[in-house]
């Protein structure tokens, strides 16, 4: 087995029993989360979205639900997420609890614990080659890019840190993510309430997203 082959199966092995582990430990807080939403949004409790994953094969990814459904002529697209976002929903997002079923894709091998975060399938059409490395490694339930300055970075600069990440990650710095993680989430670094992608956008993908939403059927 070559140091390379080695490194992978060990932090597969990592991968699995971390989100075990996280499932079991934070069960009672996942079950918490789950009633909360169904009283006040109802059913379905999960919100689930196909997301491209490593070398850009798509996967199911999970999350709580966030946003209420839409109204009777409503439109159904990111412009309209804050407003349609639940106060419990806003909770959850500035606490990143909504990510946290994220374990059970990191479980069955379609995320692991760090990596770059995946983004959406529009946005594989305008990826420069470089920036397409990302998806070289499974995306992440946290990142190089997360701990960097999370959703207050550019576009550009998430994507770059996102490649370094893919040419530098090593056991080592897997264990530093995570520990940065826990002190990103707890300070809410990099959380914008209000933010729009727009406010980011130096790259144009929120007009590709934006003509994704809306082209004919």
């Amino acid at each position: 087995m070559t140091a390379s082959t080695w490194r992978r199966a060990a932090k597969r092995a990592i991968d699995v029993v971390g989100s075990a582990a996280g499932l079991v430990a934070l069960s009672p807080l996942l079950g918490a989360v789950s009633a909360a939403i169904v009283v006040t949004m109802g059913r379905p409790v999960l919100f689930r979205h196909v997301r491209p994953g490593l070398r850009g094969r798509p996967f199911t990814l999970l999350k709580f639900r966030t946003l209420r459904p839409a109204r009777p002529g409503e439109r159904m697209d990111p412009a309209t997420d804050e407003r349609r976002a639940t106060p419990l929903g806003r909770l959850l997002r500035a606490t990143s609890l909504d990510e946290l079923p994220q374990l059970w894709n990191v479980l069955r091998g379609d995320m692991s614990l760090v990596g770059p975060r995946p983004l959406l399938p529009a946005y594989l059409a305008v990826y420069t080659p470089e920036q397409a490395r990302r998806h070289e490694v499974r995306p992440g339930l946290t990142g190089w890019a997360q701990v960097h300055g999370r959703r207050a970075l550019p576009f550009s600069r998430r994507l770059a840190l996102d490649v370094w990440y893919v040419d530098h990650w090593s056991l080592g710095l897997d264990a530093w993510i995570l520990v940065r993680t826990v002190a990103v989430v707890a300070l809410a670094r990099g959380v914008l309430p209000g933010q729009r992608a727009a406010d980011v956008d130096d790259l144009g993908l929120a007009e590709v997203l934006e003509e994704a939403t809306h082209a004919p059927a």
